[in-house]
């Protein structure tokens, strides 16, 4: 279980968790007609570190013409969505969007996911007093969204804000999920070896060399 500070310090942190913020999916012209995409999604935390974000609010907060540059603005603040952990498990999370995702049937996976042990996903449990139910953040799910815009409606969307001790484990273990180095899939294709010349060798039993495709 993780604690939260249920006030904030006057702007937005790293940790803040919001609720009904939006993603653009996109936006696409066809002469004179504009179509736009919105997603809402109900709870979001912010993943962006802290030291940018208090940077980004002492450039902003000073007088109009003053300070050499932007150079400490920021342009959008990460964020990912925070999932009800049995609709995860259920993999009904997404079907408002109209997507259907894998279940997680097995206790065993359940139980490293509850621990925090698969780097996919990170586990919240939060304190009965922020009436929320245990929720997942799933790192292969992030978006960026409008400083300004977390900025105008903190007051009526903010939730609470994940302690300094907690908070700082979700950006770590996302940075380490995103820094992965992908592998292959299973089958991906390579050349043969060539077995050596006049001894004939073939495949041990059960092993079967990788076909090439173009």
């Amino acid at each position: 279980m993780i604690r939260v500070c249920q006030g904030h310090v006057g702007r937005v942190a790293q940790g803040d968790i919001y609720r009904n913020v939006p993603m653009l999916e996109y936006v696409a012209q066809a002469d004179s007609d504009v179509e736009m995409s919105v997603l809402y999604f109900p709870l979001v935390i912010v993943l962006t570190q802290d030291c940018d974000l208090a940077q980004d609010q002492r450039r902003r907060s000073l007088p109009e013409g003053s300070g050499d540059n932007h150079d400490k603005m920021l342009l959008s603040v990460l964020v990912a969505p925070l999932y009800n952990a049995e609709q995860v498990f259920q993999g009904t999370h997404m079907e408002s969007f109209g997507l259907k995702m894998a279940g997680i049937p097995d206790k065993y996976t359940k139980g490293k996911i509850r621990a925090n042990q698969l780097p996919r996903y990170h586990y919240v449990e939060f304190p009965r007093s922020v009436g929320m139910i245990p929720s997942i953040i799933d790192f292969k799910h992030y978006f960026p969204t409008n400083l300004g815009l977390l900025v105008k409606t903190r007051a009526d969307y903010h939730v609470c804000q994940v302690s300094e001790l907690f908070r700082e484990d979700i950006p770590h273990r996302f940075a380490s999920f995103l820094s992965r180095i992908g592998l292959p899939p299973d089958d991906a294709t390579a050349p043969p070896a060539e077995p050596e010349s006049g001894s004939g060798a073939v495949s041990p039993v059960g092993e079967h060399p990788a076909s090439s495709t173009k």
